[in-house]
């Protein structure tokens, strides 16, 4: 089974989605293998998106990233990350397909409901950010 780390962004907890996505997962074969709800500092979410600490949207993603509370979480499946990738929708969520939780939570490109790992290797780190093996079931 591969795991992925998926993260509820600040604008869908706000709204009071976090369910509605959470069951996305769950009806879609993805199990829920460890989840928190935390605030991110802004050294936390800078450090989280360092990759992209030269990318013009970098300084704005910290900042919405700690605006508000997050749920983190490790979900477990079959090609987890892929399965994941495909529920979530293009970052764009006027680019996601009907039925994704981009196009159905997002409000922009921004604020676009979710993170999601884009590989197994970043699985591992960003799990590895947020979760000691012990809260992994």
């Amino acid at each position: 089974m591969q795991q992925t780390l998926s993260i509820i962004k600040p604008d869908a907890v706000k709204k009071g989605v976090i369910g509605k996505i959470i069951d996305r997962f769950e009806c879609n074969g993805l199990r829920i293998a460890a989840m928190k709800k935390l605030r991110l500092s802004k050294d936390d979410a800078a450090k989280f998106y360092e990759v992209h600490k030269d990318r013009p949207f970098f300084k704005d993603l910290v900042e919405f990233m700690s605006s508000g509370e997050v749920v983190v979480m490790v979900l477990e499946g079959e090609n987890a990350v892929v399965k994941n990738r495909e529920l979530m929708g293009a970052t764009n969520p006027k680019e996601a397909a009907a039925g994704t939780i981009r196009a159905d939570f997002a409000d922009s490109i921004d604020a676009n409901a979710v993170h999601g790992s884009d590989s197994d290797e970043n699985a591992k780190i960003e799990i590895a950010f947020f979760f000691a093996k012990r809260e992994i079931f």
